[in-house]
């Protein structure tokens, strides 16, 4: 187990999900996104840091039949199957770190709403494209959240990077068109107001 994984195996060992600090009663601005973009419900769908997130609840809700998820916490995890009980079933469920991991196959929907910004160093960064450009097929979209450059500093006790939608893109690279880009204001559990970025990109 690599430090980062320590990390946040504590953190989802040691506290419930909706105390921590990116918890959304309702995953809308993902959602709206996703179902936005999905032409089936048969759409290859990943999320990516899914951790304990409600997201993979509200797609299976909708019917949505491809839906994985991935990250690098096996408590945050397990969280989410036993909220979804007999459901989790119908997910793909996979444990690892994205900057380490090989996608095994190709979806049309990418989500990330936790990791990217985690991802401080340039080699990282790379990393992160390297998955995305094997696990993304042509035409696909990915959609990120990020910390706006107005938001924390740091998370979770970590540091993290913030991003205007120009830098975003710029670090995708060309082969991701920005699509549209937006703002939210997320409210904390402990009420307090967090700004991300959000993207939409398509892969050319």
């Amino acid at each position: 187990m690599n430090d980062g994984q320590a990390h946040w195996e504590q953190v989802y060992s040691t506290r419930p999900a909706e105390t921590l600090s990116w918890f959304q009663v309702a995953p809308e601005p993902s959602l709206d996104a996703i179902l936005g973009l999905a032409p089936t419900k048969e759409t290859p769908i990943i999320d990516v840091g899914g951790g304990a997130s409600g997201l993979v609840d509200a797609l299976i809700d909708r019917g949505f039949a491809d839906v994985s998820v991935l990250d690098i916490s096996a408590a945050a995890l397990a969280q989410a199957q036993g909220r979804l009980g007999a459901a989790a079933a119908q997910v793909r469920w996979t444990v690892a770190d994205v900057t380490r991991w090989t996608p095994p196959r190709t979806y049309r929907i990418w989500h990330d709403r936790a990791v990217f910004h985690f991802l401080t160093e340039p080699e990282q960064r790379a990393a992160y494209r390297r998955a995305l450009e094997v696990g993304l097929a042509p035409g696909g979209f990915a959609i990120l959240g990020t910390f706006a450059p107005e938001g924390p500093e740091r998370c979770s006790g970590l540091p993290v990077s913030r991003y205007d939608a120009d830098r975003l893109a710029a670090e995708l690279g060309p082969e991701f068109r920005l699509l549209r880009d937006w703002r939210e204001a997320h409210r904390t559990p402990g009420d307090t107001r967090q700004l991300f970025q959000w993207c939409v990109l398509r892969r050319r």
